[in-house]
């Protein structure tokens, strides 16, 4: 099974506002990067669709180590939040409605088709992928405002 690294990050002006994300996948030293936006979204939207992004790219089932910078996604996946939401009808334990199941979906998709280890990184803190994530991330939604 190929072992690829994938790192991601969501940037958004204003929370809703123009969002953008970026990706970066490394694969044996080579490099791709991936990049979106939306007109009106939220953060967390745009941290779910980076690492969807990379996932989804992914042509066969890979060993992946998903890096971001999001406690959102990070924790979501690590602490099995998500799965409990999708067993309980995708509702949270305060039985709040979870939000952004479409993406959710989406992800849990590629975490039963990878092997995913999810790792947090401080943002903003120089992390040379996390920085070049963020750059990736608002020069995209830059273009949908400009």
């Amino acid at each position: 099974m190929k072992k690829v690294e994938i790192y991601s990050d969501g940037a958004c002006s204003g929370n809703p506002g123009p969002g953008g994300f970026g990706t970066i996948l490394v694969y044996q030293g080579r490099e791709r990067e991936i990049s979106g936006a939306e007109k009106e979204t939220t953060n967390n939207r745009m941290e779910l669709m980076g690492a969807l992004a990379g996932l989804e790219a992914l042509k066969e089932p890979c060993q992946v180590t998903l890096i971001s910078d999001s406690r959102y996604l990070c924790e979501s996946i690590s602490q099995k939040w998500v799965f409990q939401w999708e067993q309980n009808g995708w509702r949270k334990k305060d039985k709040k409605p979870a939000l952004n199941v479409d993406l959710w979906e989406r992800i849990l998709l590629q975490l039963r088709r990878h092997q995913v280890e999810i790792q947090w990184v401080k943002g903003h803190a120089g992390h040379p992928y996390n920085e070049r994530c963020d750059k990736l991330a608002v020069a995209a939604y830059k273009e949908q405002i400009e």
